[in-house]
């Protein structure tokens, strides 16, 4: 590019994926991967910052820039390589998750961790460390990946893998995009003899209660979720239920192979006679302390009636939960909602968990979805990850509840990094630096940044998440980069700019 980046590259109002706040950037869509490396280059000449964006899955500001280029990746989706002997696959960046999955399910093969909606893609997923419903069996997406291209700063790509370059593999898998560009991911998947897995479903009357059936049955399951009730008190806190799911040996299923057929795992095109892409339309009036209550007493007396069933479920039914509803994210409405989702040992993890819930509600903001989960230690730098157990959190923004709301979060990451707890960035919104600091290590986190300063000596690789959370640390790195020049919105901010992207469940590589 020999046109200056500013004078070319458009402004686009970008958003996280809850919708509580947004950011204007320049914006480009690189077609392949010299092209990205061109933008980088000029972007560096010119001493812009440079932050990468995929399918906009991250839900606060993980994928925003204000102070410079925001690198838009999905138009590099291509499959390069696919191995169905092996189930090794070489793909670009952009490719999604439902990509991979189009290509791969009929050969047999499913990715061996997948998030909750099939929109994120791959660099995504390898900057994020992505985890799944399996995680305390198969570990994040970063343990199955073989081997990564990485653009460095300098223009240079370098190939990372668990021998070679060892120590930037497993820095840059969930480095949040800060040490390079992603170009290529080479990942292991998952053979599978069926497209159905056999599911069961578990009734929990509390919190304890859900914690006893997860350890019962950890040694006996391939996937392990719980959803919890945050509006029930007293001895039913934490009620809700348990989804427990096993994939199915070569003979077990009815259809044999056929349900390995790619029509055979789409998402039905109603849920209860409502067509599924004027649902969210549906969901909003309950989107209020009241009405999700209500949502929650009805779900939580379905999930008694269910107690102890089984049945068959395709891998798109059982993983993509967040997909049935494309656009969910509006139902909240214009000023949104964060996710906050905690990290607790298991040591701490029932008594932290039941404190949490019982903070909420005294302070008048119980969470409108709860999801639980177990975890074990990964080997990468800045890893989220433990030996422990997970909630995510999604609390709805309003005009009123916002300043009270951020409150809640300083006091519940007091409690979380008090109980040795750590946090998960993809959702992150909210947390500062004073607790990634307490949080984390700081023998990783310098490891991490003396790292950044080898790779990009300039800080030229910068997100509004990165600024936000590592504050001084990320500036002691940026010596030859613009820092005054910003349209970002912070997420303690209303935003009334509306979002300029479309909605994200229309963006699609299959």
């Amino acid at each position: 590019m020999s046109t200056a980046l500013r004078t070319v590259l458009p402004r686009r109002v970008l958003d996280g994926f809850g919708r509580a706040g947004n950011v204007s950037c320049r914006h480009v869509a690189p077609r392949s991967i010299e092209e990205l490396a061109r933008v980088v280059e000029s972007a560096s000449r010119e001493g812009m910052t440079v932050g990468f964006r995929g399918s906009g899955r991250s839900y606060g500001d993980a994928s925003l820039n204000g102070r410079g280029v925001v690198v838009d990746t999905t138009a590099l989706g291509r499959m390069l390589n696919w191995d169905p002997v092996n189930g090794i696959v070489d793909a670009e960046p952009g490719l999604t998750i439902e990509g991979l999955w189009r290509r791969t399910i009929e050969d047999g093969y499913w990715p061996a961790v997948v998030p909750g909606t099939m929109f994120p893609t791959l660099a995504g997923c390898v900057s994020m460390n992505i985890h799944g419903k399996n995680n305390f069996k198969v570990g994040p997406f970063g343990d199955h990946v073989l081997e990564i291209d990485l653009l460095k700063a300098s223009g240079e790509i370098i190939t990372c893998s668990r021998t070679k370059n060892p120590e930037i593999f497993h820095a840059a898998i969930g480095g949040f995009g800060l040490l390079g560009a992603v170009t290529r991911v080479r990942l292991k998947l998952k053979k599978v003899e069926s497209g159905m897995l056999r599911v069961n479903a578990f009734y929990a009357k509390n919190l304890d209660h859900m914690f006893d059936i997860f350890e019962e049955r950890l040694g006996d399951s391939d996937y392990l979720v719980g959803w919890v009730d945050s509006f029930a008190s007293g001895d039913a806190t934490g009620r809700g239920e348990v989804h427990q799911a096993h994939y199915l040996h070569e003979g077990e299923d009815p259809e044999g192979r056929a349900s390995l057929h790619v029509e055979r795992q789409g998402l039905p095109p109603t849920i209860m006679g409502f067509p599924r892409a004027h649902l969210w339309r549906f969901m909003r009036p309950f989107c209020n302390d009241p009405g999700w209550q209500f949502v929650s007493a009805l779900k939580s007396f379905m999930a008694m009636l269910s107690d102890g069933k089984s049945y068959l479920q395709s891998h798109v039914a059982f993983a993509f939960l967040l997909d049935y509803v494309p656009n969910w994210r509006l139902a909240y409405g214009p000023t949104g909602f964060i996710q906050y989702q905690i990290f607790v040992p298991h040591e701490t993890a029932r008594e932290t968990m039941k404190a949490i819930l019982k903070l909420q509600q005294d302070r008048g903001l119980p969470n409108y979805l709860s999801v639980l989960k177990r975890h074990r230690p990964d080997p990468f730098l800045m890893t989220h990850a433990l030996d422990g157990w997970s909630m995510a959190m999604d609390f709805r923004v309003t005009e009123s509840n916002h300043e009270k709301l951020w409150k809640l979060t300083e006091e519940m990451s007091e409690l979380i990094v008090g109980a040795g707890g750590k946090f998960y960035f993809a959702k992150d919104a909210v947390l500062r630096p004073r607790d990634v600091e307490r949080a984390y290590e700081t023998e990783k986190v310098d490891r991490f940044f003396a790292l950044k300063k080898e790779l990009d000596p300039n800080g030229l690789f910068e997100t509004e998440l990165a600024r936000r959370i590592f504050g001084s640390r990320l500036d002691a790195t940026a010596t030859g980069t613009q820092k005054t020049e910003s349209d970002a919105r912070p997420y303690r901010e209303k935003s009334d700019a509306p979002p300029s992207s479309e909605p994200i469940e229309t963006r699609s590589t299959a």
